[in-house]
């Protein structure tokens, strides 16, 4: 068995899946996805909206988290993609049981709580908020109604604030996480590519999370492309993407094909611009699962604001602590002991 295939969930005499992972390195890939979808978004976030011609006229290669943008970002600061994500992290947090191993008994946050939190975040003033995600809640203020109607617009918003419930729900049955993707998405976003990239997105965090490799990880991305063949991410180089899934998802896809490590992925996908903290988040989320907070770059660790990097931190921490997976390592360990 080779080392990129370590860490495959094993069936017991029981029936349970057997995690290969300790509970402090699950921790660690943890807090590497929530950090790395922050670092991801404070790096892009400068770039955003500029194409790749206009990043090397003004940057050569932009590998710094320096702040600006059209946002004029202070240094380390970051977007709706980091501060939604912890909007809906604080709603599990304050809504979810504890876990008994097999997901059944999480209490998932619903549609209506997944709405009051992403309103609480609004009314906030974040720093930037896309039109999709603002339609929705606004839609629910007047309507009552959490959930969006199915609509032509396969934006990446719910996508790039899903990683709460890959954390959450790790280890956890699999209708389970369908359900919490699908209740947090339909606050703003009811179409079936969206619905098939969130849930791809969180399939790979939770195979980096259980040590899978970047060989699995790719894999997911192919059938993700064999059941929907328009996120076909070879051939053709993808620049300077909207926020449409389908054109986010090539770019974050193409970008870990091309450069497997953390660091060369990110400035790989932030330099291509557009949506460049969003690609960003997204890359950054699954591979800094795939390589824990201790081997993400330190100048870009230190370079983030320190107010963000200290709640990613905890939410991370909390969720998967909270999760089927984290209950099933300690049993593990009792039984061992």
């Amino acid at each position: 068995m080779g080392d990129e295939e370590q860490g495959e969930n094993e069936v017991n005499d029981n029936g349970d899946f057997r995690l290969d992972v300790s509970a402090q390195v699950l921790r660690d890939r943890a807090c590497g996805a929530m950090l790395g979808l922050s670092i991801g978004d404070a790096l892009g976030a400068t770039v955003e909206f500029m194409t790749p011609r206009e990043i090397q006229a003004q940057y050569g290669v932009h590998d710094r988290i320096r702040g600006g943008g059209w946002l004029r970002l202070k240094p380390g600061g970051v977007t709706d993609d980091t501060t939604m994500t912890l909007a809906l992290a604080d709603a599990w947090l304050e809504h979810a049981g504890g876990a008994r191993g097999d997901g059944q008994d999480i209490e998932i946050p619903d549609a209506e709580t997944c709405a009051r939190a992403f309103d609480t975040w609004m009314r906030g003033k974040p720093v930037d908020i896309g039109h999709t995600v603002r339609r929705g809640i606004v839609r629910w203020r007047l309507s009552g109604s959490a959930i969006t109607v199915p609509s032509d617009d396969a934006g990446n918003g719910a996508t790039m604030r899903c990683l709460p419930v890959a954390l959450a729900l790790f280890g956890g049955a699999p209708d389970s996480i369908v359900s919490a993707t699908l209740a947090q998405a339909r606050v703003t976003h009811n179409n079936p590519l969206t619905d098939a990239a969130t849930l791809c997105v969180i399939d790979m965090v939770q195979i980096a999370l259980r040590g899978g490799g970047q060989a699995a990880l790719m894999e997911r991305a192919r059938q993700l492309a064999i059941e929907h063949p328009l996120f076909e991410f070879h051939g053709r180089r993808v620049d300077n993407p909207s926020a449409y899934i389908v054109d986010t998802m090539r770019v974050v896809f193409q970008g870990m094909a091309a450069f497997p490590a953390f660091e060369g992925a990110i400035i790989d996908i932030v330099n291509r611009g557009g949506d460049a903290d969003t690609t960003a988040a997204i890359a950054g989320m699954m591979l800094g699962a795939l390589a824990g907070q201790a081997a993400l770059p330190r100048r870009w660790l230190d370079a983030l604001d320190a107010a963000p990097r200290a709640a990613c931190i905890a939410a991370a921490t909390r969720l998967i602590e909270r999760s089927p997976g984290w209950a099933q390592i300690e049993r593990q360990r009792l039984i061992k002991a």
